[in-house]
C-alpha cells in the first residue's frame, strides 16, 4: 500500500496564513483553527473572545468572517493540489465547531476554487472613493455565480430599491452616531494614533479607515465615530453606488456560514476583475431595518450583508495575528 504524504507543519501553517487573509466586522478576525496531523482534518471554531453582543447579537457576523476565512482555507488547499473535504457544523452539541476540513488527495479543480488563489492577498478593504463607471454585466454574471455556487444569492439593487437601501444605511449611521454601544464597540476594534496602528494585530487603523465623505452618496462607515484623527483628509465619493446584497433563502448558522463563503468568493473574484470592494453593514446591525434590504421582487430571503464594489484604489492591508496565536497543531 502507498502511504501518501501528510502535508507538513509548515504547509499548514501556510494555510492558515491564507486563510486569515479574509475579512471580519470590524477586522475582529473571530477564528481559530485546530489540526490533526493523523486525520489530515482542520477545525475552525469561533473565537467568542472576539464577539460583539452589542454590534453583532446573534453572532452572524462573526459566522460570516468564519465562512470567509473557511473560503480562503479551501481555496490555499486546492492551489496546494489538496481537496478539502467539509463538513459545516458537524457537532450538534458544540456550536463554536463551525467547521472542519480533511485534507485528501490531489483531485481535478472542477469547483474553479484553485484559480481564485491569486487574490488572497491583493483584496483589501477600500474605503475610498470608486469611480462611476459602471460594473459590466458579464462580470456582474460571473459575481452573481460566484455566490450561487457557494448557496447564496447576489443582487444588485437599482431604481428605487436602491435609493431605500441608501436611506437605510443613511438611518443606520446616524443611530450609530448616538448609540453608545457601537461606539463602545469602534472604540473596542478600531486603532486612532500611529503608537495602536503600529503595534495591533487586529481591528482597523486608522491609515485603513479613508477620507471623511465631503460629498457623494457611497454609504462608508466612519470608524473614526467622533473621534478626530489628525491629519486626514475629507474626499468626495461616487454619486452612483453600485452596491451588492449578499442573501440566503434560512437565517441560521449554517446560512451565515455560508454568506461568508459567498461574499469572500464574490470578492476574491472581484479582485481579479480589477474591482475594489469594501462593506456596508450599517443597516444589518439593526433588526428592524435589516427586513427592508431584501429583494423586492423575490420578497422571501434574508440579507446577510452589502457590499460596495467599483473601480478605485484597492486599499492598504489590514492587520493580522500571528498564526501562532490561532493554530494549534494536533498528533
Amino acid at each position: 500500500m502507498v502511504t501518501r504524504p501528510t502535508p507538513a507543519d509548515k504547509q499548514v501553517t501556510a494555510l492558515v496564513r491564507d486563510a486569515t487573509a479574509a475579512p471580519s466586522m470590524h477586522n475582529a478576525q473571530p477564528w481559530f483553527f485546530r489540526y490533526f496531523r493523523r486525520s489530515r482534518t482542520f477545525e475552525i471554531h469561533a473565537d467568542q473572545a472576539r464577539a460583539m453582543p452589542h454590534s453583532d447579537p446573534q453572532n452572524r457576523g462573526l459566522h460570516i468572517g468564519c465562512g470567509a476565512a473557511l473560503l480562503n482555507l479551501e481555496v490555499a488547499a486546492v492551489h496546494e493540489d489538496l481537496r478539502p473535504d467539509t463538513a459545516l457544523l458537524p457537532d450538534p452539541t458544540d456550536p463554536a465547531l463551525v467547521a472542519t476540513v480533511r485534507l485528501t488527495h490531489a483531485a481535478a479543480d472542477r469547483s474553479g476554487l484553485g484559480a481564485l488563489y491569486p487574490a488572497i492577498h491583493r483584496r483589501h478593504t477600500s474605503r475610498y472613493p470608486f469611480g462611476e463607471r459602471e460594473i459590466p454585466d458579464a462580470v456582474r454574471e460571473e459575481l452573481r455565480a460566484a455566490a450561487d455556487a457557494e448557496g447564496a444569492i447576489l443582487t444588485f439593487p437599482t431604481a428605487w430599491h436602491l435609493q431605500e437601501v441608501l436611506e437605510l444605511a443613511r438611518e443606520a449611521e446616524a443611530r450609530n452616531a448616538t448609540d453608545r454601544g457601537a461606539d463602545e464597540d469602534l472604540v473596542r476594534w478600531t486603532r486612532t494614533d500611529a503608537a495602536s496602528a503600529a503595534t495591533a494585530d487586529d481591528g482597523v487603523p486608522h491609515y485603513a479607515f479613508g477620507p471623511r465623505r465631503r460629498g457623494g452618496k457611497a454609504p462608508v462607515r466612519d470608524f473614526a465615530g467622533s473621534r478626530r484623527v489628525p491629519g486626514r483628509e475629507a474626499a468626495d465619493f461616487e454619486h452612483h453606488p453600485q452596491l451588492a446584497l449578499v442573501s440566503t433563502a434560512h437565517n441560521r448558522p449554517e446560512d451565515w456560514l455560508r454568506a461568508g463563503r459567498a461574499v469572500e468568493r464574490v470578492l476574491l473574484l472581484a479582485t481579479l476583475r480589477g474591482l475594489a470592494g469594501s462593506f456596508a453593514t450599517q443597516p444589518l446591525e439593526w433588526s428592524d431595518l435589516r427586513w427592508p434590504l431584501r429583494d423586492p421582487v423575490a420578497g422571501t430571503g434574508y440579507a446577510q450583508t452589502l457590499l460596495r464594489l467599483g473601480y478605485g484604489p484597492q486599499g492598504p492591508g489590514a492587520p493580522r495575528r500571528p498564526v501562532s496565536d490561532v493554530l494549534d497543531v494536533q498528533p
